[in-house]
């Protein structure tokens, strides 16, 4: 009782007994409807009326003590069972609950995602319908959730780093970046379950803080298990607070705050967390809360039981030490209410989850439904006007009788009718189809839409500036390209940052910042550990705070530590927010023609296939790339720019407008015309095609050679067809495995763009061996796509087309 009477008298010390009691029964009254809402919402999905639920029962009484804490222009990067403090700041209703539940697609109905999320996934709108930015300091913020466990760890790093980037940096404490911060004082709030503390993601994120020294307050709730996994299989002496005691502050040393509290002591949560966060906000010192003895009263989620995994003991446990009984019992013995009081507010959150989810139900059933009924009257008439009318109506009343209402299956009957009467001409029948083609377009809007920005500041509306040059223009290493436009970039934009391993002080293994922290400061260019995935991290929540960071992945492959972050979090944050969140965050690699099994690995398969959703850049010298970087910086939208490896010693002229100059996505060009047969490639490619080009034109032979500069997106114009019209034959050539980008290539060509009608030959694709390169001039060579290789695939076409003319070579 301690613990009670001093947050009791610290509380009331501050507010009167009137304003101290209404504010725990309000506390109270959230509770109890959270708890409702999880009750019900469970029910929902065993009835078939949503798909899927998981829910925050149990964690509610810890979550309205956090949000106490938590202010206006403050970050969440939560997890699934984080209900309860969203209602308690506000940002989200019951309805907006039920809402996300059944999958609402109306955006006034569940502005987290806009259907596309299961529930428990939250985020606030950080931006206006025009895609520019909220003022975020006059807001709560919540980015915006993903399902993979640990994965919302590496962004909350970056959210945490933006609040030191802003209180240390002078220049964005103007009025022009004022909606972004106010001088650093944001803290940035992540939740984990203990389980998913196991992840390599959150140990990164850990250490990371730690050495940034960056307001970042994690709370972990412990409920004992991990689905069915106990504890005592998830972490080092079963207890995450202690096992983290090594990285904890000291009066000499850096480090964390670390605080435990029980999820069922109300007083003892409200104190701690005003304690910790206070500290964290002023001092920037990373906190740890290990809320322990939580409870799920209702097991993972609804796909499963926890009878299955949990003793007798531990369930007649948790109903004893239950979260909301627990306050109700502080609650009845401070004589802060009586029981009566707390009876009304109990059967009270009953009537308002029950009637708020009648409302989302409602809303969400009834717009399909009249979709259904609209389509339904069309499909009348196109039966009343057939010979199939008796089949028609079976399918009419199939849909009109269907027991949930289902967008899809309005689709369904719409194809069974059409096909039905393929041969009947009617004026109802075309009027049905224009009907459907505007119900095609809503459901592009709904399910398909803003993968990329669609503001304004979309990068494919970025106006190209041709690189220009004059009589003083002088030849330089490609590195000194990139160099000099990073500083004139870095002087240009205030808001700009890069950081990555090596980046800051000897600037970078390629020198492309070299001496730029020197002159912009550590806060702009500094060197990180070598942590991949919370560089990525780093950058996501540095972009979602109004800042432009280019976060630097050493080298090609090394993505691969990083891709679960780029892919489920970066690649689809527009798209799972509907174009609510953006973050235009830049990465910075390098690859292609290094030698050795793990430097020289050409994945762009892999990228491909997921990360739909950022730009892929494939530049074949630093004045592109560099191109590139002044595109990116005048959008709002990610990219993944891989410079050539080979190429930072290779002389290219320096431009006279460095930072202006800009190469424009999706076309490609043309690096030689010519008759015979199109080469297709990028990168590092580029060169090598080149050559073979040159031997090729020696024998006869003419090929028009493009660089396509952009994997995603890819030949916008079909300028490749263009040139397939004359040539007739075309060879792709790039340096990842069989099958991969130059199969991507060939589908865009010959199926998206309807090349295959100009194919006087078969296509042919030629890149890397299936293994990673072997090591050593000759491990690349023989490992890789080379110059005699393109030679003797371009002369077999030829030989196949004019044998006389071209003899077999072999």
């Amino acid at each position: 009782m301690a613990n009670e009477e001093t947050a009791k008298t610290k509380q009331a010390k501050e507010l009167s007994f009137d304003d101290f009691r209404k504010s725990v029964l309000d506390d109270y009254r959230i509770a109890c409807e959270s708890r409702q809402a999880s009750l019900i919402g469970r029910k929902e999905v065993l009835t078939g009326k949503a798909k899927f639920g998981i829910f925050g029962d149990g964690k509610e009484v810890a979550q309205l003590a956090m949000a106490k804490a938590f202010k206006e222009g403050d970050f969440r990067a939560g997890y699934y069972r984080d209900q309860t403090f969203m209602f308690a700041i506000g940002e989200l209703s019951i309805q907006e609950y039920f809402a996300q539940l059944y999958a609402n697609t109306d955006k006034d109905a569940d502005r987290s995602s806009q259907g596309r999320l299961m529930n428990g996934h939250f985020s606030t709108p950080l931006l206006n319908a025009d895609g520019s930015w909220k003022d975020l300091t006059k807001q709560k913020n919540s980015s915006a959730d993903i399902s993979p466990t640990a994965g919302q760890m590496p962004r909350l790093l970056g959210l945490a780093y933006a609040s030191k980037f802003y209180r240390n940096n002078e220049q964005l404490q103007s009025d022009e970046f004022s909606k972004f911060s106010v001088k650093g004082n944001e803290v940035a709030f992540g939740t984990i379950g203990d389980a998913s503390t196991s992840e390599g993601m959150f140990w990164e994120t850990i250490n990371a803080a730690g050495v940034l020294q960056v307001p970042m307050a994690i709370s972990v709730w412990d409920d004992g298990f991990g689905i069915s996994v106990s504890q005592k299989y998830q972490t080092t002496k079963q207890s995450i607070s202690d096992v983290l005691r090594g990285f904890e502050k000291n009066d000499d040393r850096d480090g964390y705050l670390i605080y435990t509290a029980k999820a069922h002591d109300y007083p003892g949560l409200c104190a701690t967390y005003e304690k910790g966060i206070a500290q964290c906000r002023e001092n920037h010192t990373p906190v740890l809360f290990h809320i322990q003895e939580c409870t799920q009263p209702q097991g993972h989620s609804t796909s499963g039981s926890h009878e299955r995994y949990k003793s007798p003991d531990r369930l007649a446990w948790e109903e004893e030490f239950d979260c909301i009984k627990k306050m109700r019992e502080f609650i009845s013995k401070s004589a802060i209410a009586t029981d009566e009081e707390l009876e009304t507010i109990e059967a009270d959150a009953k009537k308002t989850v029950n009637s708020e989810k009648r409302k989302a139900w409602d809303a969400f059933s009834g717009s399909v439904k009249r979709e259904r009924a609209e389509a339904i009257t069309y499909m009348v008439n196109v039966s009343n006007a057939s010979s199939n009318k008796v089949f028609i109506d079976k399918i009419i009343a199939e849909l009109n009788d269907a027991p949930e209402p289902e967008r899809k299956l309005i689709a369904i009957a719409a194809k069974k009718i059409l096909r039905l009467t393929i041969n009947e001409n009617t004026i109802e029948r075309v009027a049905f189809i224009n009907w459907l083609e505007q119900f095609k377009v809503l459901n592009v809007d709904r399910y398909n839409s803003h993968l990329y920005s669609q503001s304004q500041w979309s990068a494919m509306k970025v106006e190209e500036v041709k690189a220009d040059y004059n009589d003083d223009s002088q030849m330089v290493d490609g590195r000194e390209v990139l160099l000099a436009n990073f500083d004139a970039l870095l002087n240009k934009y205030p808001q700009l940052m890069a950081f990555g391993e090596d980046v800051g002080k000897i600037g970078g293994v390629n020198q492309t910042y070299a001496g730029l922290q020197q002159k912009y400061g550590e806060l702009r260019i500094l060197d990180t550990g070598i942590r991949e995935t919370t560089i990525i991290g780093q950058g996501i929540g540095l972009a979602l705070r109004g800042l432009r960071p280019i976060a630097e992945i050493q080298y090609l492959d090394y993505l691969i530590y990083a891709l679960t972050t780029l892919s489920d979090d970066l690649a689809c944050l527009h798209y799972r927010t509907k174009g609510g969140q953006k973050a235009p965050l830049i990465i910075s690699t390098r690859g292609h023609r290094l030698e050795g099994v793990w430097h020289a690995g050409s994945p762009m398969s892999m990228l491909l296939g997921s990360l739909r959703g950022i730009y892929i850049c494939v530049p074949r010298n630093m004045t592109q790339a560099a191109g590139f970087y002044n595109t990116f910086l005048k959008s709002d939208d990610p990219a993944l720019i891989i410079e050539c490896l080979n190429g930072y010693r290779l002389k290219e002229k320096l431009p006279a407008n460095l930072a202006e100059f800009t190469v424009p996505l999706g076309v490609p060009e043309v690096l030689m015309t010519g008759d015979d047969v199109t080469i297709v490639t990028y990168g590092s490619c580029v060169r090598i095609a080149q050559d073979a080009a040159q031997q090729l034109a020696q024998t006869g032979i003419s090929c028009e050679l493009i660089d396509i500069q952009t994997l995603i997106p890819f030949d916008i114009n079909h300028r490749i067809v263009q040139s397939l019209t004359k040539t007739n034959r075309i060879v792709f050539v790039d340096e990842d495995v069989n099958g991969g980008a130059t199969a991507f290539m060939m589908q865009k060509v010959l199926e998206e763009q309807g090349g295959y009608k100009f194919l006087d030959s078969a296509p042919a694709t030629l890149s890397a061996k299936d293994h990673r390169p072997a090591y050593g001039s000759d491990g690349d060579y023989f490992s890789k796509s080379n110059a005699e290789e393109i030679f003797d695939v371009v002369y077999q076409m030829m030989n196949e087309a004019a044998p006389h003319q071209f003899p077999k070579l072999f």
